[in-house]
């Protein structure tokens, strides 16, 4: 495999979009980025690359559009027309996301970013998480502060488009496919095992659906490396 775990992740990322169309995609961080910008290369041509803040953008930063915020709150996030890929402190086997602090939340024992836009996102339209580094810190059995939205607190609010799709993680790709919506492995990268999965996960994950993770094709890998991130920024996020 001439592909870097880091590359294998990239495309995992962008496969978040497969099928997504013309819809606003809002990547947070740099691996989530590349993919969203490796999609809209290749097989997901009409989908609108956000900034993060006010403008849309072309793959090369240049600015295609202008979002206002108030107009982006009333006519794409409350009906599903955008896809964000956050970042997430502790997520739990329900897809529950935590941003927001460490520790009790009268007295936190580490201050995080806050709730920011998580339950608006995860209330309103699909969402994915990008993990760096999947560890038991990170997976755990309930999340200290509820800031996304997951499944069974989604159920008991009655949230109508409510929509946690994936967890990308340099071990692996997890979905919430079960009966129950309890997290699953969906595809393990190259080289990763069940086992080095389960001793990093505080909860029981079920691994034995998975399939190994895509590995780019030869286009792909010239892309990311030629192209979308000639100075391999990705490696330093995911070593090999």
């Amino acid at each position: 495999m001439s592909a870097t775990r880091a590359e294998i992740a990239v495309v995992a990322v962008a496969e978040l979009f497969r099928g997504d169309g013309e819809i606003v995609a809002s990547p947070m961080g740099l691996i989530p980025s590349i993919g969203a910008k490796l999609a809209r290369l290749t097989f997901e041509p009409d989908l609108l690359l956000s900034d993060g803040e006010a403008y849309l953008v072309n793959t090369d930063g240049v600015v295609e559009g202008w979002q206002p915020f108030r107009k982006m709150l009333d006519t794409i996030v409350p009906h599903g027309r955008r896809h964000v890929v956050m970042g997430a402190n502790q997520v739990d086997k329900f897809g529950n996301q935590n941003i927001s602090a460490i520790g009790d939340h009268a007295r936190p024992t580490k201050q995080l970013l806050g709730v920011r836009g998580a339950p608006g996102n995860t209330a309103n339209h699909r969402t994915s998480y990008w993990v760096p580094r999947h560890s038991k810190r990170v997976f755990v059995d309930a999340v200290d502060i509820v800031s996304g939205v997951g499944y069974d607190n989604a159920a008991k609010a009655g949230l109508k488009f409510h929509d946690v799709h994936r967890v990308v993680t340099n071990l692996g790709v997890f979905d919430f496919a079960t009966p129950d919506h309890s997290m699953r492995a969906l595809s393990l990268h190259p080289g990763v095992t069940p086992e080095e999965v389960a001793e990093a996960t505080s909860f029981d994950l079920d691994c034995t659906a998975g399939d190994a993770s895509r590995e780019p094709t030869e286009e792909e890998l010239r892309l990311i490396r030629e192209v979308l991130d000639p100075k391999g920024l990705r490696d330093k996020e995911v070593p090999s």
